[in-house]
């Protein structure tokens, strides 16, 4: 069975399906490649980023008294954290809500299939191998098509977001030893 006898075989509904899974594929293939280069980005200069920061505010805390200048490092510190986790977390919901609602979609169009196949067979009053085996395997396409679409996009999440816990990490360990350098 090639594409072509396929494509001619599907109704609207199995067709629109099939274009919401391409359009999902596309979309978490591109936002899961953005967001793994740009985490690794992050997670190279994050610690940077936060030492610079805070050098901005040095000359805000020369005369402060301990507890002003810890507590406006920690603000600042804090302020810079959420800032790079909010960055480095943006196109996941994507990736999530993909991998999550993919396989329903593809097993919607298995379901809707099976029911046109048995459809089928009810209207013709035959039910041999050969009027069950096409609709029922046209119909099992889907199936694959929601995994196809579901399995990149759970590998692009997992590995983001096991690279943004290591940027947070580092960001944490560089605000620790920021703010034991506040104390001296």
């Amino acid at each position: 069975m090639d594409f072509a006898f396929y494509w001619s075989h599907t109704d609207a509904v199995s067709k629109t399906l099939f274009f919401i899974l391409l359009a999902l594929s596309l979309v978490s293939w591109v936002v899961g490649i953005v967001r793994l280069v740009q985490s690794k980005q992050m997670a190279g200069i994050i610690d940077e980023q936060l030492n610079q920061a805070m050098k901005s505010i040095e000359p805000e805390l020369v005369g402060l008294e301990f507890n002003q200048k810890k507590m406006a490092t920690e603000q600042r510190l804090l302020q810079q954290i959420a800032r790079h986790r909010f960055e480095l977390e943006k196109g996941l919901p994507i990736l999530g809500t993909t991998a999550s609602i993919a396989p329903f979609i593809g097993l919607f169009g298995t379901v809707w299939g099976i029911f046109h196949a048995l459809h089928s067979i009810g209207a013709t009053g035959q039910a041999g191998l050969a009027q069950v085996a096409g609709p029922v395997g046209e119909a099992l396409i889907m199936t694959g098509l929601g995994l196809a679409v579901a399995i990149p996009a759970v590998i692009f999440y997992n590995i983001s977001t096991r690279i943004n816990k290591r940027a947070l990490h580092i960001a944490t360990d560089t605000a620790h030893q920021i703010l034991a350098r506040t104390a001296l």
